[in-house]
Formats: C-alpha cells, structure tokens, sequence
C-alpha cells in the first residue's frame, strides 16, 4: 500500500523492513563504469607483443637445451624476467584503481532521513525511493526528491551551469549532488543512483568509449615495429645459422637475437617511471585516474580552465565599503547591515564548524563580525528573490531598525536620503547619479556591488530607505595563477578562460592574472556562430568566453580539436562531464567537483588549482623526456647486441654471447641505470620549449640518429676488443665482449646527459641513484666474473691486459660518442 502525502507529513517515514526490501534494487551510487577485475588487470600484463615474443624465445631456449642436454637456465630467467614486468604493471594498475576508489569513499556524504518514526543518520548510499529526507543548509541533496515541506535555497549549476541560487517549496523538486545554501525541508525520495537525473547523465558519459591517448597509440606502433624487426632478424639469422652450424646451434642463435633485439625491461620501466610521475603529481595535489595520460597530459597546448575556484580561490571577500563621505556612523551601519541582513550562519557539520549559505552572505557575514559582535534578534524579513534583487530585514537591537541590501540601482531607487558623514541628508538627483556612477566604476573593474540602506522600523516595507553606502566584494585572483599562466605562455601553451560569469568579471580576473585575449565572447556569441566562425574566433586569439555553459565548452573543444590542439579540459559539474570525457586530457576538480565529473575525467585536481595544472603539465614533459633518455639507452645496446651476434655469426664458427649474458645486459646490469632514469630531475629549460606535435612518436628524428650512431659506435669497438683478446682463448674474448657492454653503459649516460645541456657538471651528477645504479651495475658484473656465478654465465675471471683494453676503448668510446653527438646536435634542430 502507498503513502499518501499526508502520511509523509506525519513524519512516519518508511520502516526498516521496508527499507531492506528497496535496498535489494540497487544502492543510492552513481556506478563507476565497469571495472576490471584484478585477474584480467594481470592478464593484460601478458599478452603485449614483447612479452609474448619473449615467452615464445623462452620456449624455443627450453627446446634446444633439452635437446643438447643442457640446463634450463636461460628459459627459466627469460620466464622470471616476464613475470616480474608483468607483476611490476599490474601492481602499478592495481594501485591506481584503488586510488580512485579511496577517493570515492572519501566522498560519500552522510544524509539525515526518517524512518520508522525517527530522524536518523546514514550512509546516503542507503537511501531508498520513498524515503523521506531531511535536507537544509550545508547539506548536498542525496537524491532526487519531492519538497512535502519546508522551503530552502539551492545551487543547481551542476546541472544547469547557471550559478545562482534557486529558491524552492513544497511540491518543487531537488536533485542529486545540488549543494543546499539555506532552508530546511523534508522531502519524499522519488529517484536514487543510476536513475537520478545525475545518473542518467553518468549512465550516457559511460556509453561514449575511452579513446586512446597518443602516447598509446605511439607506443604500440613502436612496439610492432621492434617485434617486426626482431621476428624478420630472427629468420634470416636461423637461416644463416641452420647452414652453417646446424638445427641445435641455429636455434640457439636465434634465440640469442630474440633476446639482443628485444628491449626486455622496457614495458616494465615504462609502467614504473609512469606510476612514479603519477606518484609525484599526486603529492602536488593532482590524482592521475589513467597512467598513460601521466605523460599525455606533458603534451598539452591549450588549457581550458573555469575561472572560480580554479583561477581565483574561490570564496568571495569583501575589498572595501564606499561611503559617500568617511565616517564611524555610516561605516557602523554599514556594518552591521551587512551583518544582520544576512542569512549565512556558522554551524557544526562532522564535527567541524562550516559556514553555510550564499558565497555573498558568507563574505559579508565574516567581514562584519571581525568588526562587531552579533546581538539582537530578528523580527520580520522580506526575503531576495531574483526578480526583485533585494533583501530586507527588521533587526531589534534595543531599537528596531529595517537594513536592506540589494543591487544598487534598486537600493537607491528605493531610497530617498542619504548619510554624508554623521547627517542625513535628502538624496537628490545630483547623489543619484554621482552614486550610480561609482557602482558602473566599480562593475567595470569585475567587482560585485551591493547597496546598503536603512531606516527606522514601523513596519516592515522597503520605501523611503536612507542610503548608507556601497560594499564591494570580489573572488581574488589565486597569487599563484599569474605565474603559473606567465610560465605557460613561455612553454608555448594558451590559456583560455570559460565560464558562467559576466564578460565585465571575466575579463577582469584575465587582466589580473595576465590571460592574453584579442576580445571577449559570450555564450548568447556562440550559440549565433558556425563551427568556422568559432574556429576563426579561436584562430584571432579570443581566450575569454563568459556567460559560458558547459555545452559551450564541448563547442570551443571541438573547435580547438579540428585544429590539432591537444587540449586540456577542466570541469566540476554533472554537465561539463561530455566536456571532461572528449578532452585530450579532462581535468576535475577534487573539492567542488561532482562524482560524475570525476568520474569522466582523467586527472583529479584535489585543490581545484590552476597552478596544479601548470605543476602536471610540468611533469608530463619531464616523463616524456625520461621515457626518450631511457629508451635511447635501452635501444643503443640493443642495436649493438644484434649487429656483434649477426656480424660474428657470419664471419666466425662461434656465437659471441649467449641467451643468458644478453639477458643480464639488458635486465639487471642496463635495467638499474634505465629505472634511475625514469625519477631523472626536469631539465631547466623544461617550460621554456614549445609542445611537441601530436603526431610526434617517441623516436624523432634526433633520436633516431643518436642510437643509430651511438650503435655503430658501440659495435665498432666491441668487435675490436673481442678481435684483439680472441687470441687468449674464445672464453677470455667472450667475456670481454659481454663486460665491454657494460663498461659502455657509462659512455651512453655521458651523451644522453651531454644532450640535455646541462648548465653545470654538477647537474649531470644531480641524480644520486643514477650514479649509484651504474656504480652497482659494475659492482655485479664484477661479483660474476669473480664468483662461482660464472660457470651459470659461462665466462671466465679477466686479467690486467683485458682490462686495459677495455678501459682504454670505454675513455676513446667517450670521446668519440661525445663527439657524434655533437655532430648530431648540429645537424638537426629538434628537442631531445
């Protein structure tokens, strides 16, 4: 049987039992979208095109060795080797989903309803249809729900992106995630969770499907490439093998390039120096959700930031009170207008005192009481509406006296005297208009302008007031925004402005923190504009758009995108969510933002902070740059490792290294100094650079030829050393080929940090675990070559000639590599 509205005015409420029965149709939540189960997240680990050619060389190795009799070795490290990148990725993964979720938890609200007669606390994921809620100033409205009494003033620019307060009664309704200024209501629960109108908007967010980031796109193509060319040198090479030493042999060798042409650590030092930058923003307040857009986010060129909160702080303040002429009287009543006149209240919410009501009210409240004590009691008000852009109220303070405050043209509409200083005087058209043009002065400059008025009480009307003054209050520019735009502007990335405000505020915080526009555009301009006249707009250089919705923003992004801009989205509410999802990279807010914002988005600023975007972007390119460095590394003795095996293969009747040295190369003695690379500090220069392109990959041009040429190099000389110290036995050449590769590894460091420019040699050692990794790198090659470990590796201790050679080629490999590089530096142009 239903309830009837009379039954809900009784306050009864829904009855336990009742409750557990709803509960079983879902709980008040707006559902992430589906997420991966831990085991596919490790499954996922496994079957990139590396580690599955690198499974396939493990089983090959085993094949052979069991045919030759031969230990098991090489396939068992080539497995550990497999399981260890892919348990490094998905621990990685796993941390981040978690991340989210904790963040979720955090967030859910407590809601107060009433059930089986009494008003109780709960969870407001608990909430069920029917059920009746207690919702008043301070709080968040839980669900969608039905007023069935009580009156309250609400903010629904989440879902509208008009942000002003609605003011509501019963028989109107509220809806999920809408913050509640002032009021109180009891109110019957009609919609929960997915089928909230908030939900509705999360369920249509969810169908639109994650796109790619360019960084994964170029990563995959890298990596079909590398298994291309190793699947293509592994035939010819079993071929070449099979005629000259035979089936055993040839699949040996094979196996041998497999694993020389593979960069084996590099899935797993990318996943970590891509957790590790996600760790590192996180301390700077921004919450990666995706890792890949950890370094995506390096590549953005426009960032389209809200203005409230993100530029500015966020909270309105009171800059000063105008008076017609300064004196005690008028600024006391002006004072305690701004006081009394008022209905934000401090109140305990989670055992916190938190300041409720209208951002204005709470700006003046605060003001006033840092300047009296509050005392009285009200006795009758006339409350603000929109439409009459006023607010009156009869305060008794041993004398009863009206204050009103209102927009100024209507105070001083309404008023017919004035006070200059201590008399009151009549308000003729002469004070009129010397009034209504320090308020156009003052609007002019983005600030917010009250008129005060007051009188003495008889009854309560609005007629005849005496004017007291002007209050000007603003939302302060964030110190930190002028810097943080100045330092992106430098680093080639534009900051556009939008949001709901007027153009006159807009475009005065964009002065204030320096935003650069060649005009302003409102929303009432984009919706009269084609996609080319906005595209056009764009191309002038117009950064400001005011009286903007968040179906604006999807407009200007879209224009941005056809562009080929790689854009930068910020958003807090249910609406900006589109926006958030078709960025390159959306960013939500942590404070403000709404569930359903966050949940489309791929970074989370958790103190809504311009500067955290500029502090992100800074990261992403310091990533990036770290990826470059270590895949030079990696790729440079990969090159070189195949080009020695094939080039010896051919002219000799012995392989130079087998599987397992190879192995040890490139994992544990190269993946010490590549891991170190990954935390390497940004370079100076870092936002001095412009963007790379979108389509730019990882290997530019550059780079490519620094590994071509740093290979060659390499080759070169290893094959000189195993020539010169062949004739002391193939064990002793052998294992000077396999320590050379090592000894090299310091050579390739020199040039990748004599590429950064670096302005002092103090900050190629400003890395201490890059130094320490390749101290201990020669620490392990050592402890091999010394120690019973080196029959496992079949190689032999080395003597005080083979070291000569070795180091002697490591001091000319320096010079030389050195010197391509700066060949190279010359004859191409582009950022490394």
């Amino acid at each position: 049987m239903g309830y009837t509205k009379e039954d809900y005015k009784m306050k009864k409420g829904l009855t336990s039992q009742e409750v557990k029965e709803k509960l079983k149709y879902g709980k008040n939540e707006i559902k992430r979208e589906k997420k991966v189960s831990p085991f596919k997240m490790l499954i996922s680990q496994f079957i990139s095109p590396i580690i599955i050619l690198l499974i396939g060389a493990a089983i090959l190795s085993f094949s052979v060795n069991f045919f030759k009799g031969e230990g098991f070795f090489d396939s068992i490290l080539i497995l550990i080797i497999v399981f260890a990148a892919g348990i490094a990725g998905f621990v990685q993964d796993y941390k981040a989903e978690r991340a989210v979720e904790a963040l979720q938890k955090m967030a859910t609200p407590k809601a107060k309803v009433i059930r089986d007669g009494k008003e109780q606390e709960i969870n407001s994921t608990e909430i069920v249809p029917s059920d009746l809620i207690v919702v008043e100033g301070g709080d968040v409205a839980p669900a969608d729900a039905q007023i069935i009494e009580g009156k309250l003033e609400i903010d629904e620019s989440i879902l509208t992106g008009e942000s002003r307060a609605e003011k509501k009664k019963e028989d109107d309704k509220i809806f999920k995630n809408c913050p509640v200024y002032t009021g109180r209501v009891i109110a019957k629960v009609f919609n929960t969770g997915m089928k909230t109108k908030v939900g509705k908007i999360a369920s249509k967010m969810q169908e639109i499907k994650e796109v790619e980031t360019p960084f994964q796109s170029h990563m995959k193509k890298f990596t079909r490439r590398i298994v291309g060319i190793t699947s293509l040198i592994i035939v010819i090479t079993f071929a070449i093998g099979f005629n000259k030493f035979g089936f055993l042999e040839a699949g040996l060798i094979a196996v041998s390039l497999a694993v020389a042409a593979i960069p084996e650590g590099l899935p797993a030092v990318i996943t970590i120096a891509l957790s590790l930058g996600a760790r590192d923003m996180v301390k700077k307040n921004a919450l990666v959700r995706r890792l890949a857009i950890t370094e995506s986010i390096g590549s953005a060129d426009v960032i389209c930031s809200d203005k409230t909160g993100t530029l500015t702080e966020g909270k309105m303040k009171v800059r000063k009170i105008w008076l017609i002429e300064e004196n005690k009287k008028a600024r006391d009543l002006a004072t305690k207008c701004c006081c009394y006149c008022n209905d934000a209240k401090e109140s305990l919410k989670d055992k916190e005192k938190k300041w409720v009501g209208d951002e204005t009210d709470i700006a003046l409240k605060q003001y006033s009481l840092n300047l009296m004590k509050e005392e009285g009691k009200r006795i009758d008000e006339i409350p603000f509406t929109s439409a009459r852009e006023i607010m009156t109220v009869a305060q008794d303070l041993g004398k009863k006296i009206i204050f009103s405050k209102g927009a100024p043209e209507i105070i001083v509409e309404k008023s017919n005297r004035c006070l200059i200083g201590k008399k009151v005087v009549e308000l003729d058209s002469k004070l009129k208009k010397q009034i209504l043009s320090k308020n156009k002065q003052f609007a002019r400059k983005g600030y917010r302008v009250l008129g005060l008025g007051y009188k003495s009480y008889k009854k309560l009307d609005e007629e005849n007031l005496i004017f007291i003054g002007l209050v000007i209050l603003s939302d302060p520019a964030r110190p930190e925004a002028k810097e943080a735009i100045a330092e992106c502007y430098s680093a080639g990335i534009r900051t556009i402005m939008i949001t709901g405000d007027n153009p006159l505020t807009a475009k005065s915080i964009a002065d204030e923190v320096d935003i650069k526009t060649k005009g302003v555009l409102t929303g009432n301009d984009l919706d009269n504009m084609d996609e080319n006249e906005l595209g056009e707009s764009l191309k002038k250089g117009i950064n400001i758009f005011a009286r903007a919705t968040p179906f604006h923003k999807v407009k200007i992004l879209e224009a941005l995108s056809k562009q080929g801009h790689i854009v930068t989205m910020t958003g807090d509410g249910v609406n900006d969510a589109l926006a958030l999802k078709k960025a390159d990279v959306g960013t939500a807010m942590g404070i403000k933002g709404t569930e359903v914002a966050r949940e489309a988005s791929d970074i989370i600023l958790l103190d809504d902070n311009f500067a955290t975007i500029r502090n992100a972007i800074k990261d992403g390119r310091r990533i990036f740059d770290n990826i470059r460095k270590f895949v030079n590394y990696l790729l440079t003795c990969n090159v070189a490792e195949v080009a020695v095996v094939l080039l010896t293969i051919i002219f000799l009747p012995f392989i130079p290294l087998f599987p397992v040295q190879i192995l040890w190369i490139n994992l544990i003695t190269d993946g010490l100094p590549a891991l170190a690379l990954s935390i390497d500090p940004a370079r100076p220069d870092i936002m001095k650079r412009k963007p790379r392109k979108k389509k730019e990959g990882i290997i530019n041009k550059k780079l490519g030829m620094l590994i071509g040429g740093m290979g060659s190099l390499i080759v070169l000389e290893s094959i000189a050393v195993f020539l010169i110290i062949l004739p002391l036995g193939v064990d002793k050449a052998r294992t000077a080929l396999f320590t050379g590769f090592i000894m090299y590894e310091f050579v390739r460091i020199a040039v990748i940090k004599y590429n950064e420019k670096l302005p002092s040699l103090k900050d190629w050692f400003a890395n201490k675990f890059l130094v320490y990794s390749l101290i201990l790198s020669l620490g392990l090659q050592l402890t091999l070559i010394y120690s019973p470990l080196n029959t496992y590796f079949k190689i032999v201790p080395l003597g005080l000639y083979e070291w000569t050679i070795l180091i002697a080629g490591t001091i000319i490999g320096f010079i030389l590599g050195i010197s391509i590089a700066w060949v190279i530096n010359k004859v191409t142009k582009e950022e490394y």
